[in-house]
């Protein structure tokens, strides 16, 4: 199989990134195409998250990322991502005060142009505690500032799409962003009902 469309839901914390990663999913499966889903890599980080997070506890979260989308990459037609290099560079930045010790900067760049589409989540919704991240506003707010900063850096306009946090619901309509991404759905296949793993709505 060949490599997949690649859609990253991009970032700071609590801005319903998951929510909206499932739920395009589904809209994914059921439009005919095959999905595969990335989940948040530093979730998993064995050393550690948020405010406190080390230079080399973001580096890992950059390189986790990668591992899983080369892994992901020709499981389906489409791979849907929670987060992706640039959000996760984000955090490595702040940890570091700007600097780059370890000169990631040119595989950020590279590795940016190996998706297809952003989709930039807006906070303009509360912090909520999941148990894992930080709900800090000042931090998140931070992340954003960076974000605003390396986004135009990195990332070419014409490939990303911005929507506000609180416009992610239960009833979003994601065929505009699902025909931008692969084509029209007469392009590939008939829709067909498929089954999903629900989305945790706020």
């Amino acid at each position: 199989m060949s490599s997949a469309r690649k859609i990253a839901f991009i970032g700071s914390h609590s801005v319903r990134k998951t929510n909206a990663v499932h739920s395009f999913a589904g809209a994914v499966g059921r439009s005919g195409r095959s999905v595969e889903v990335g989940r948040e890599v530093v979730r998993f980080s064995p050393l550690g998250l948020n405010e406190g997070a080390t230079p080399e506890a973001q580096l890992w979260a950059i390189m986790a990322q990668i591992r899983q989308e080369l892994e992901l990459r020709t499981q389906a037609d489409v791979l849907v991502l929670d987060r992706a290099v640039i959000d996760n560079f984000a955090y490595f930045m702040r940890a570091t005060g700007g600097e780059d010790p370890f000169d990631v900067r040119p595989l950020v760049r590279n590795w940016c142009g190996t998706y297809d589409l952003f989709v930039r989540l807006r906070p303009d919704t509360p912090l909520k505690a999941d148990g894992v991240r930080s709900t800090n506003e000042r931090f998140r707010n931070e992340i954003e500032k960076i974000l605003d900063l390396i986004i135009p850096q990195y990332v070419d306009a014409e490939r990303l799409v911005e929507i506000r946090a609180s416009e992610i619901t239960e009833s979003f309509a994601w065929g505009p962003l699902l025909e931008r991404l692969c084509g029209p759905v007469s392009d590939h296949a008939a829709p067909k009902p498929v089954e999903y793993s629900p989305t945790l709505w706020d």
